[in-house]
């Protein structure tokens, strides 16, 4: 058993793009009713440059036609050839080594100015470096003899959690190989592990550390042997395990059921609204067309002498929205957006143990060269705790995104049956902003906005039907929600 190998860094995968999810037009429905006329609007896009901030506009502003079309053009094209150059260096850079492309500039050059010049010297490191270069490509010839298997105990981790993974590597020759060098790419880092000659039938186990000190998605793999030449000039890598996701959540908090969602109900808590057909029974009234029979109160009926019928009160299923702004203008720094990314997985883990109907949503970003905004918004999975988890371990701010406000908008058309609504933004998001994202909400769907910011000390305040939560830890959630539950 050799020592742990050490983890250095290499150049980072870019990430996949996430695929936006469709939207439906609609109307939005202000809150009070108090706004006027109800404005329609079309859900992919909105009128308008204002509030964009994509690379469109950052080259050409708010100008249209064909001069600003040909412009935007000529940078894509830029920036797809310069993609195509840095894929094909890339895969160069895999097989010969930075010394092999100075043996492969100086051989030619060695040679010329030999015969030109008429130095013999200069002539025998030309060759030299030719015979160099043929003897690297036949070390490249030829497959270790190994068997190699990567094992993760745990492919998902809370952040800050310690993690590991292993690596069994066996000699399924039936001759000794004298040494086997192998690298375990982990996330942006690479793992280098030097293992010892090998007999026949020979297992060597060897251990690396993931890290975990930040949410996201680690990649551990593929696991590939290098082969090459002694001198370094080539490099030739065999890959012989697929790739492992290790997803490392944000950090949550245990939240206690009778502050999760503000309603305690389980079956369904009473409304105001009547209904001909309940279980929440409200009062008698005379019978109408219309009314089933079998609501009929006959005892009430033999005494009035006109038939009565029960009145009942509509029951609703709690049904949680939890938006979490990606907004980079809504955070002061990343600290605010990763106790906002908590805070959301808090709420959502709590509400899907209580089995209560809840939707986390996000908002879409805009494409960089979209001449519109917009308006679009991802339903995280809450199938399971783990599911929800897994997709807020990958989100993150981009100046593009929907701000707090279009996203309360969207989500207030298109998710139906909203009862408690929380908004989870940071230090630089206004109250007026926050108030005008409420309002988006249809009647009767208490809003309560949560704003992460460290630097001030955590409360809670009423401004007229918006509840502020001001937090600077996540343990502040936990009475924060008690309090508002209370009052």
């Amino acid at each position: 058993m050799s020592e742990r190998p050490r983890v250095t860094d290499r150049a980072a995968r870019p990430a996949s793009a996430t695929t936006a999810e469709g939207s439906r037009a609609g109307r939005t429905r202000p809150r009070g009713g108090a706004r006027g006329v109800d404005q329609r609007f079309d859900s992919s896009f909105s009128t308008g440059t204002q509030g964009l901030t994509n690379a469109r506009t950052r080259i050409v502003g708010d100008r249209t036609g064909i001069g600003a079309d040909l412009l935007v053009l000529l940078v894509r094209a830029t920036r797809g050839a310069r993609r195509a150059i840095r894929r094909a260096f890339t895969s160069a850079s895999s097989v010969v080594t930075p010394f092999g492309w100075s043996m492969l500039v100086a051989a030619p050059l060695a040679l010329l100015a030999g015969y030109l010049l008429g130095w013999t010297e200069f002539v025998v490191v030309g060759f030299a470096a030719i015979v160099l270069l043929v003897v690297a490509t036949l070390a490249l010839i030829g497959r270790n003899a190994v068997r190699i298997t990567l094992e993760i105990p745990h492919e998902r981790v809370a952040v800050g959690a310690p993690a590991s993974g292993t690596v069994r590597v066996r000699n399924a020759s039936s001759r000794r190989i004298l040494g086997v060098s192998v690298e375990v790419p982990v996330g942006p880092g690479l793992a280098e592990i030097d293992l010892p000659s090998l007999r026949s039938g020979d297992e060597v186990t060897e251990s690396f550390d993931l890290p975990t000190t930040r949410r996201g998605v680690v990649a551990v793999g593929p696991v590939s042997t290098v082969r090459g030449d002694p001198i370094g000039l080539a490099r030739r890598e065999i890959e012989w395990t697929g790739v492992t996701e290790v997803f490392v959540h944000p950090r949550t908090i245990g939240i206690p059921s009778t502050s999760t969602g503000l309603i305690r109900d389980l079956e369904g808590n009473p409304t105001r609204d009547l209904s001909p057909s309940d279980i929440s029974f409200h009062a008698l009234r005379e019978y109408q067309p219309g009314d089933e029979r079998r609501n009929i109160h006959w005892k009430s009926t033999a005494k009035t002498g006109t038939y009565m019928v029960r009145q009942f009160e509509e029951s609703r299923r709690s049904h949680l929205v939890i938006a979490l702004s990606l907004a980079a203008g809504d955070f002061a720094n990343e600290d605010e957006f990763e106790l906002a990314v908590s805070v959301a997985g808090s709420l959502g883990a709590r509400a899907i143990r209580d089995a209560r109907e809840v939707s986390v949503v996000v908002g879409e970003t805009t494409p960089e060269f979209a001449k519109r905004k917009h308006l679009e918004i991802r339903s995280l999975s809450t199938l399971t705790r783990n599911r929800l988890l897994d997709e807020l371990a990958v989100v993150s701010t981009a100046e593009s995104a929907l701000a707090i406000t279009d996203v309360a908008r969207v989500a207030g058309d298109q998710v139906v049956g909203i009862s408690v609504a929380f908004l989870v933004v940071g230090s630089t998001t206004t109250v007026t902003e926050m108030r005008a994202a409420a309002m988006q909400f249809p009647l009767g769907v208490e809003a309560v906005a949560i704003v992460c910011d460290a630097e001030t000390v955590p409360g809670m305040r009423r401004i007229a039907d918006l509840t502020v939560l001001t937090i600077g830890y996540l343990e502040d959630l936990q009475k924060s929600l008690a309090r508002t539950a209370g009052a």
